[in-house]
């Protein structure tokens, strides 16, 4: 075997969400968002289009994030519609986390690869990071608000119409112990032919 397939393993097994309200205030070092990054690069692409871009929030940079989102949930919704949790969990989770990943979907001129090819791509470079952030055993949260599809969100990011937010990526140290998982066993999910 070329890898030792038990840590591989037990890394996948080990992947949890963890929510920023449940990070500590260690500050996650830029070298290991690096790496994170780094590792989210080598995920699978139809044509090698790449088409993951990343926007990396940290320190004050995080208060504009969370700045923008809270003021951009505010003006959308007014009245019966405002739901202050909703509200509060936008402007507080940029600043729990130690750092925040605007996540975005960037389509090539010619537009050959399917957009739903490149979002895919995307999300497995988010598998990755959140592999990544395990190993380090650091906490990741992939949110994807409403909020982050909207003309406005392209602005703020400086994107192309054409291309996508697919939600932002937290990470931080857990204050919390490892959360353990469980999953249904394969025959419930799979069928042999």
């Amino acid at each position: 075997m070329k890898y030792n397939l038990s840590e591989i393993t037990e890394v996948i097994k080990n992947r949890r969400t963890i929510y920023p309200e449940q990070y500590s205030s260690r500050k996650i070092h830029r070298e290991i968002v690096e790496d994170v990054l780094n590792n989210a690069i080598w995920a699978p692409t139809h044509g090698k289009t790449q088409p993951w871009r990343f926007q990396v929030f940290m320190d004050d940079a995080r208060i504009e994030l969370s700045e923008f989102l809270s003021s951009l949930y505010a003006s959308k919704f007014e009245g019966e519609d405002f739901n202050e949790m909703k509200f509060n969990k936008l402007k507080n989770r940029p600043l729990q986390a130690s750092v925040a990943i605007a996540l975005i979907m960037t389509r090539e001129e010619d537009g050959v690869i399917p957009e739903m090819e490149e979002i895919e791509a995307v999300a497995c470079a988010v598998q990755n990071m959140y592999l990544t952030c395990t190993a380090y055993g650091i906490g990741g949260f992939w949110s994807s608000p409403k909020l982050g599809y909207t003309q406005e969100m392209k602005d703020f990011l400086g994107i192309a119409d054409t291309d996508k937010c697919l939600g932002i990526f937290y990470m931080g140290y857990p204050e919390i112990e490892w959360p353990k998982g469980q999953r249904k066993p394969i025959e419930y999910v799979t069928k042999w032919r």
